[in-house]
């Protein structure tokens, strides 16, 4: 507690420093990138939103010139299918591509944050969480050397029934296609889209093949592509730069209790973080972390004796018989844990949106409040900083500075109050504000680095200190670098593009007119 002085006093300076930093960089970035492309990202959304907003005249005008759908959406999972259901609401003619319709198994898009579920309230998709076991949460439990550090969500000003959510993936994006398929004009198909159809340099639509194995073609003014992570045509519209940190490795543990209910438990483990969230009444997701691109084989036991030998002893006492019966069991799955920012370039006619545009760490669960986001209106850069961050920070490491750094992190959210609502509502996805990011960021290096100081320093304590403000440097800038400093900081300073709905406008108007 008698660091709160130099908390606030530090921070302020540190931020402030950070502002002339990025005022700079943002300068300096626009100055070496003015003959490089930028792009529709739905960073754009709301000029897509402008560009969708005609009069419903005029729409209908323009549905009787064109025998072709308004809109073509690749993609029917949590951003495709919600992008469906709200622009079908709005009157388009929308033609919804998806290549399996299927129930699909995952072990990810299982939790939603608060933020996301408001986003899904907007959306009036706010019944697709029920009736599918979905459990309330209200904040986090982090765990590091014995300790619990309670993180609970700031829902004071919400309705009580906003909160996150855990559930089973598929019963989700099952209820979310069955809202889409109920509107008339919205034609959902199972198909698999092949490459974009482009004229001049304007997407006109799609080739794909359907689900009889028929070659296909769809045409339309605008195709928003939000077929996930896997994309075969997010390299027709962005520079994928994806990163492969660490592979994650899913168990359903069954008939456990948490050791706080209702609450999602981060243990920050050796070498990289656990996570548990319940998914059902009787249910907890257990996702493991395991550093590199190459897991232990599954097929062959050996990733069932790393679970038993290096992460059972980590993981927390109430879940660990459960967590072993699991591993018995054998339902093992992995999945990489991707990480890609946002590097468009522009194309008339088309628009990314969800994971096919951008991917940050898995660690915070902000996939689906990212994609929700996408759809109502971005908030991605904040999220996307964060969960970065955090992952970066949290694991554990040989380097005194990192190790101070990820104490510093746990000591400050104990602090409670503004120390932990501040993080957790970024978290969250209640508050998207950037600035308030980087605030506490830097918080928390002044935390760690006074702690060093305080009270007599030595030469030791201040170099440790020095490397853990470069260290802290080096974990932030470039995730804002990535992200972009204009489009996270100053977007209103970003030139719009699509600010007119990307048809041959000219021909339009005259016809209209």
């Amino acid at each position: 507690m008698e660091y709160y002085h130099y908390i606030l006093l530090s921070g302020a300076f540190a931020f402030i420093l950070s502002f002339v930093w990025l005022i700079y960089t943002s300068s300096t970035s626009r100055r070496n990138k003015e003959e490089l492309p930028t792009t529709p990202s739905m960073a754009d959304n709301q000029t897509a939103d402008r560009a969708l907003q005609m009069s419903q005249n005029r729409k209908c005008q323009l549905s009787k010139m064109a025998e072709t759908a308004d809109i073509i959406i690749v993609g029917a999972g949590v951003a495709g299918s919600a992008l469906a259901y709200a622009l079908g609401k709005d009157g388009w003619q929308v033609h919804v591509i998806e290549r399996d319709l299927t129930e699909p198994d995952r072990i990810v898009g299982e939790y939603l944050q608060p933020g996301g579920y408001l986003k899904l309230l907007e959306l009036g998709l706010q019944d697709c969480v029920n009736g599918i076991d979905a459990q309330q949460v209200f904040g986090y439990i982090l765990s590091m050397d014995g300790k619990n550090c309670k993180l609970p969500y700031p829902l004071e000003n919400f309705h009580p029934d906003v909160a996150g959510r855990g559930f089973h993936h598929g019963p989700f994006i099952q209820k979310l296609r069955q809202k889409v398929a109920s509107l008339p004009n919205v034609k959902l198909e199972e198909g698999t889209v092949g490459s974009l159809i482009e004229e001049k340099g304007t997407v006109k639509g799609v080739k794909y093949k359907s689900k009889a194995g028929n070659d296909q073609t769809a045409n339309a003014p605008l195709t928003i592509v939000c077929d996930g992570c896997h994309s075969n045509l997010k390299r027709s519209l962005c520079i994928p730069k994806v990163d492969f940190p660490s592979c994650y490795v899913g168990l359903v543990l069954e008939n456990c209790e948490l050791p706080f209910s209702s609450h999602g438990h981060v243990a920050l483990a050796d070498p990289l973080p656990l996570v548990f969230y319940p998914i059902s009444s009787n249910e907890v997701r257990c996702l493991v972390d395991v550093p590199g691109q190459r897991v232990p084989s599954i097929s062959t036991g050996e990733m069932a004796r790393y679970l038993k030998t290096v992460v059972a002893p980590q993981v927390p006492p109430e879940l660990y018989t459960a967590f072993l019966a699991s591993i018995e069991k054998g339902n093992i799955k992995s999945m990489p844990n991707r990480s890609m920012p946002a590097a468009p370039y522009p194309t008339a006619g088309a628009l990314l949106i969800g994971d096919a545009f951008n991917m940050r760490n898995a660690l915070t669960g902000g996939g689906m409040t990212v994609a929700l986001s996408d759809v109502v209106l971005p908030v991605a850069s904040t999220i996307n900083a964060l969960s970065d961050a955090l992952y970066k920070v949290f694991g554990k490491s040989t380097d005194p500075a990192r190790e101070e750094m990820r104490q510093a992190c746990f000591d400050y959210l104990s602090l409670g109050g503004i120390f932990s609502s501040g993080p957790i509502s970024i978290l969250s996805g209640l508050n998207p504000c950037p600035w308030c990011l980087l605030l506490h960021f830097f918080a928390v290096v002044t935390y760690g680095v006074m702690r060093l100081l305080l009270p007599f320093p030595s030469p030791k304590r201040m170099w440790i200190g020095a490397r853990m403000i470069l260290g802290a440097s080096g974990i932030i800038y470039p995730i804002i670098k990535a992200e972009g400093v204009r489009q996270m900081f100053f977007p209103v300073t970003v030139p719009a593009y699509h600010r007119t709905t990307p048809v041959n406008l000219a021909k339009e108007n005259k016809i209209l007119k």
